[in-house]
């Protein structure tokens, strides 16, 4: 866990919409692609829309990067409350992005029919297929350059709340039933896929994040703190502003 601290959460999203854009560039450069995994919140969005007002914006090939998502909320596809929605409108609808390579996570069907699923773990089994079907051979999910998270002022990560059974799930990818945060039905990626990722990054900026960082950074266990969980192959960033790390080592 290294832990990269900013001034206030404008800076936090401007410096970490920079370092995202050199780790994709660089990934490119490696492999002649990459793969990313977004996040919801407040502060995941201000990334993408720092991103997108990066001068160094089209120095990534945004043809030839796969965009997944941590979770996201079981709401017709529609809905405000879609982190998919969100990301479109903050960066992917003004990028020139292979729809391709986007990878959104099932919504919940509209009444009277349409496209959609009638319940989350419909949609979890789908997305786990997905993941799957661009997976090395003998991998259940891809090798991700960039995983992108949030932190809940408990400790979630992704959908994956305290003590939940989406905490000690094995499977790829697991729905959510009755989470304490509204909406109650969700889809999200479990620790296993999480850790596959080569960097994952935490961002967390406010003061009401401060306990939860600190937590994290005293060692807290995954299923007290499921952000404890959140580690990348071969690195784990943890990228806050100044608020949420005022109680660190106090």
């Amino acid at each position: 866990m290294e832990l990269i601290v900013h001034p206030d959460a404008g800076l936090l999203a401007k410096a970490a919409s920079a370092r995202l854009i050199t780790m994709l560039v660089d990934a490119q450069a490696r492999d002649g692609e990459a793969s990313l995994v977004l996040t919801g919140g407040g502060i995941g969005i201000a990334l993408l829309r720092a991103v997108l007002a990066s001068p160094a914006l089209e120095a990534v090939n945004w043809s030839k990067v796969d965009i997944w998502w941590g979770d996201e909320r079981f709401v017709p596809a529609d809905s405000p409350d879609r982190n998919a929605l969100q990301a479109r409108e903050a960066l992917l609808a003004h990028l020139p992005v292979d729809e391709k390579r986007v990878f959104e996570m099932g919504a919940l069907a509209p009444e009277g029919g349409g496209d959609g699923y009638a319940e989350p773990e419909q949609a979890a089994a789908a997305y786990a297929a997905q993941l799957a079907a661009h997976a090395p051979e003998g991998a259940l999910v891809p090798r991700f350059d960039v995983l992108l998270l949030g932190i809940g002022p408990e400790g979630h990560v992704a959908s994956i709340f305290p003590h939940s059974s989406a905490a000690r799930a094995t499977e790829p990818v697991v729905a959510v039933r009755e989470s304490p945060k509204p909406p109650p039905n969700r889809v999200s990626l479990t620790y296993p896929t999480i850790q596959a990722a080569r960097q994952v990054w935490v961002i967390a900026a406010g003061e009401e994040k401060a306990d939860a960082v600190a937590a994290a950074a005293a060692g807290a266990g995954p299923l007290d703190l499921p952000a404890a969980a959140a580690t990348g192959r071969d690195r784990t960033l943890w990228l806050i502003d100044r608020a949420a790390a005022s109680r660190v080592g106090g």
